[in-house]
């Protein structure tokens, strides 16, 4: 199976629902790697819970963090153990991670510029004249808390605003022999009311225009946490030509049966993976960890392949 008449994957995009109301920080990184993710297990991002020891360590890149665990545990009886330290502190230092395989795109930020990035400068057709604009604002920063000095990442600056931003693949992915996997990281460090942190991957049409990029735009491959009041979601949707009515229908995986409410509330960095497979399989994971997987043909809605009905 081709999706969307097997057209040329050229794009990478970052979009925002109108009512994001939250910053949200992202780090991002696609790839195209059949055995290890494009990245070293030790390479991948390290997010410590704790606190931030002194601001002078951000010269060296190194960050001080304390062992809450340690800390609850430890008692007044303890405490007055020989050898035993309420504070144990240990040292981590940042190293921006290197994809290995063959990457069609990555991205960490860790050099703070958006130079290679396009932010769209259109208007969203179906809404309101003083929020149709996509003039949301992007930043790219460090977390709020427990950072470690030198990771960065994305961060939407503006409350209830479009924001949408774009890049180039460094060459076209065509889905047809190779495995697919897209890979990045988000942080929901406000916490968020309505809004998504989802990646669309465009068609690699001639008359494209990353200035104009909205969310009628189309699009062959979209992935991505999205949430609204309590209904907590993990997209994945793919447009796909009828062979029989020649209309793109839009696919939609079936929901990841997992409680993703934690995800979008802990504050914590996740890493969002989608795996694609030339024999027509998928495969969703969190944190490396699967929460969905099924046929492109027959475990989407609708289906590809309808099931045949008894006569």
């Amino acid at each position: 199976m081709k999706l969307d008449r097997g057209w040329i994957w050229g794009l990478l995009l970052l979009f925002s629902l109108a009512a994001a109301t939250q910053e949200k920080q992202l780090e991002l990184d696609v790839t195209d790697i059949d055995e290890d993710m494009g990245l070293d297990n030790e390479e991948l991002n390290v997010l410590l819970e704790g606190e931030d020891e002194e601001e002078e360590m951000e010269e060296d890149d190194e960050a001080t963090v304390m062992d809450e665990d340690q800390a609850d545990k430890t008692d007044g009886t303890a405490s007055g153990k020989a050898g035993v330290d309420a504070n144990v502190s240990f040292q981590v230092t940042y190293k921006t991670p290197v994809p290995t395989g063959e990457v069609y795109f990555a991205e960490t930020f860790d050099d703070g510029s958006l130079d290679r990035w396009q932010q769209s400068k259109t208007i969203k057709g179906d809404a309101e004249d003083d929020i149709a604009k996509y003039d949301g604002k992007w930043a790219v920063e460090q977390l709020k808390e427990n950072k470690i000095p030198g990771d960065k990442g994305l961060v939407l600056k503006s409350r209830a605003k479009h924001h949408a931003i774009s890049s180039l693949l460094n060459k076209p992915f065509v889905f047809q022999d190779d495995t697919l996997v897209v890979q990045y990281e988000v942080n929901f460090q406000d916490g968020i009311d309505c809004g998504g942190a989802y990646i669309k991957l465009l068609s690699d049409t001639g008359d494209l225009n990353l200035e104009q990029f909205q969310d009628r735009t189309a699009y062959s491959l979209m992935f991505g946490p999205d949430k609204c009041g309590e209904d907590y979601k993990l997209h994945f949707i793919f447009r796909h030509l009828n062979p029989l009515n020649k209309d793109t229908e839009e696919k939609h995986a079936k929901r990841a049966d997992v409680d993703l409410k934690k995800f979008y509330t802990d504050k914590k960095t996740h890493l969002y993976t989608l795996v694609l497979k030339p024999d027509n399989s998928y495969e969703i994971l969190i944190d490396q960890s699967s929460v969905s997987r099924g046929s492109l043909l027959h475990d989407v809605i609708p289906p590809v392949n309808p099931p045949q009905r008894d006569r």
